[in-house]
């Protein structure tokens, strides 16, 4: 019964966040765009919620997601306000709540991230070193996709407008302690809901991507 339980919570979950992704995407390029971008908080926050509430039960869960929530924060309260690390760069208004200038949903974002794409490198490999760098690499491209229209959705923009190769080595710098603690507490994600929330995500931003200029002229 309590199989059957966690199997169905988990349908219900990846459902939603299938529903939630697909109608962001036809929102924002047919529909009433502001609106869909201005409703991101409200998705990211539901799929760190649906994350949280089909994975709590894994052993070393918990302390990976706060892990990564906290560093993931240090580091963007350092780049906003110094320079470290990403470079110099500043957040919209589009992901809601700040905490010294950063968006409190950015360190549930870091989570996110850690989480789906070390939970994927897991099915892929056995071995520590190729689980740490696939894992690494899934994040890397999930943020070489954002990059571009990331200043267009209001999430954030960097100093000269473009992302400079500082912000790819500071991804590598915060990311790959983080995808080494998923291993190292030997964190085993068993539920497909991660594997589909990280493929909604880079779908979600590669089809913005690929239409950027239909982005620009709505926003």
């Amino acid at each position: 019964m309590k199989f059957k339980e966690s199997i169905d919570i988990q349908i219900i979950a990846i459902a939603t966040i299938w529903l939630f992704h697909v109608s962001g995407i036809i929102g924002i390029l047919y529909g009433n765009s502001h609106w869909f971008v201005e409703a991101t908080p409200i998705n990211l926050s539901l799929c760190f919620f649906l994350m949280v509430l089909v994975c709590w039960k894994t052993s070393g869960f918990i302390k990976i997601t706060t892990l990564s929530f906290i560093v993931g924060m240090l580091a963007e309260i350092l780049g906003v306000n110094f320079g470290y690390i990403f470079g110099s760069y500043q957040y919209g208004e589009a992901l809601g709540w700040k905490l010294y200038g950063v968006p409190i949903l950015i360190g549930a974002n870091w989570s996110i991230l850690t989480v789906c794409s070390a939970a994927i490198a897991s099915n892929l490999y056995d071995k520590l070193v190729p689980r740490v760098i696939v894992g690494l690499g899934l994040m890397l491209l999930f943020d070489f996709m954002l990059e571009p229209i990331a200043p267009i959705l209001d999430f954030w923009e960097f100093q000269n407008g473009k992302a400079p190769f500082q912000n790819y080595f500071g991804w590598v710098l915060v990311a790959l302690p983080l995808q080494f603690f998923y291993h190292f507490w030997k964190v085993d994600i068993k539920h497909w809901f991660t594997h589909h929330l990280f493929l909604l995500q880079l779908l979600f931003f590669m089809i913005l991507l690929l239409k950027i200029n239909t982005l620009q002229n709505l926003l």
